[in-house]
């Protein structure tokens, strides 16, 4: 596993731990990686050296010179920026958290059930009430074509880390 600092087009820097640097290239040429604070897939390598996870223990040189061996004096630790979320994103996953704590606290989780369940409300075969539960592109798409509306409800990770 190789260790980049990565930053986008933006200037925001973020970590990533990638299986070879080929790997990295891939997923950057794909635009398969994003900055976490902006969203923006244009990201490069930062300038560092890349830390490189071997997975064995290192083993010593018994060869080495004695002032090879001597440890390090410590050095001052260096003061690292924090990546805060932008406080627009914040506000928008408050909103969502508040939508989703609505829908959740006033409407009943029927799980897959849900297509079936909503057809059932709108052709008037079980009475109206606010339910939300899972369905794919596919049955979701299915349910618009005959005329039942259908909003997904936006999931959020537990916290912001």
């Amino acid at each position: 596993m190789i260790h980049y600092s990565v930053k986008c087009a933006a200037g925001h820097a973020f970590d990533g731990w990638f299986a070879s640097s080929a790997a990295f290239e891939r997923q950057a040429t794909e635009g398969l990686l994003s900055c976490p604070i902006c969203g923006s897939t244009e990201v490069e390598r930062a300038l560092m050296a890349p830390s490189i996870n071997t997975g064995g223990a290192s083993v010593a040189n018994d060869d080495a010179a004695p002032e090879a061996t001597a440890p390090a004096a410590k050095s001052p630790p260096q003061q690292q920026e924090v990546a805060l979320m932008d406080p627009r994103a914040e506000a928008l996953r408050e909103a969502v958290t508040a939508i989703r704590k609505a829908v959740m606290e006033t409407s009943v989780d029927v799980g897959r059930a849900f297509p079936e369940e909503a057809r059932k409300m709108h052709y008037g075969e079980t009475e109206r009430r606010g339910i939300y539960g899972q369905a794919d592109l596919a049955e979701a798409r299915a349910l618009v074509d005959e005329g039942i509306d259908v909003l997904p409800l936006p999931t959020l990770p537990a916290d912001s880390n």
